[in-house]
């Protein structure tokens, strides 16, 4: 899979059924363009999140419109859209040699159907200069935890920021 400014078309399975159908994504670079349907994507993912933390002034959802604009020129953000529709991005920054991760966030309605799972893996095509990937979670998150140690990400510390938060830091070797 290599993830150029034109993107890729996957087909992912939906659900964790036997009879999966077929569905297919397309990934691709995100553009200036994208960056007000990336934020209302990213409000709406990690609404959750913010629940489960009792946290409603996390920073994705506090973000603005121009510092997400600003990422996308500045760093590799990708999308996943189905037809016209996005449902899934994520962010990649160098520092180093190192390329960290985040803001990886699906649709509420196409979670667990492999988007985030194919997100990542077109992060890590797209970087193939890094030697490896970090990212983190929050120690509640246990569904972004599973997902993370299933594709090859190993916790490497914890970090505890607030009363109510624990940030989970991993990284996956290149």
């Amino acid at each position: 899979m290599r993830v150029r400014d034109q993107g890729r078309r996957i087909a992912l399975g939906e659900g964790r059924r036997a009879d999966r159908v077929a569905l297919v994504v397309e990934i691709a670079r995100a553009l200036p363009a994208d960056a007000g349907e990336i934020l209302t994507l990213q409000r709406a993912g990690y609404v959750t999140e913010a629940q489960l933390y009792g946290d409603p002034f996390i920073p994705p959802l506090v973000e603005s419109l121009g510092q997400v604009r600003t990422v996308i020129e500045t760093a590799v953000v990708l999308k996943a859209t189905d037809g016209g529709r996005l449902v899934g991005a994520a962010r990649g920054q160098m520092s180093g040699s190192t390329c960290l991760v985040g803001r990886l966030v699906v649709a509420p309605d196409r979670q667990g159907q492999g988007i985030g799972s194919a997100l990542l893996a077109a992060m890590h095509e797209a970087v193939p200069e890094a030697a490896a990937f970090d990212l983190f979670t929050g120690h509640l998150s246990e569904g972004n935890l599973r997902l993370y140690r299933r594709l090859g990400y190993r916790e490497t510390q914890r970090e505890r920021v607030q009363d109510h938060l624990t940030l989970v830091h991993l990284r996956r070797e290149s």
